[in-house]
């Protein structure tokens, strides 16, 4: 049998997306504000998930599946 030749991929169609961690951060003067906690168990850099349902708040943590309720 004849063998395939191996050529180049065809392009990827879709445009690289932008990180949505630069969504967490305001800059107000020389400052850099969090708009959200850190998870107390992971430490900085994990940002807890919030939704508010039934006047509570909670917070989610998507990697060590941490769960806190505040009320409002």
């Amino acid at each position: 049998m004849a063998e395939k030749k191996k050529g180049k991929r065809p392009k990827s169609k879709s445009k690289h997306k932008v990180s949505k961690k630069y969504e967490r951060y305001k800059i107000e003067g020389d400052k850099i504000i969090r708009d959200r906690e850190f998870c107390p168990k992971c430490g900085p850099g994990v940002f807890l998930g919030k939704r508010k349902l039934e006047g509570k708040t909670i917070y989610y943590c998507g990697s060590c599946f941490l769960t806190i309720e505040k009320k409002e």
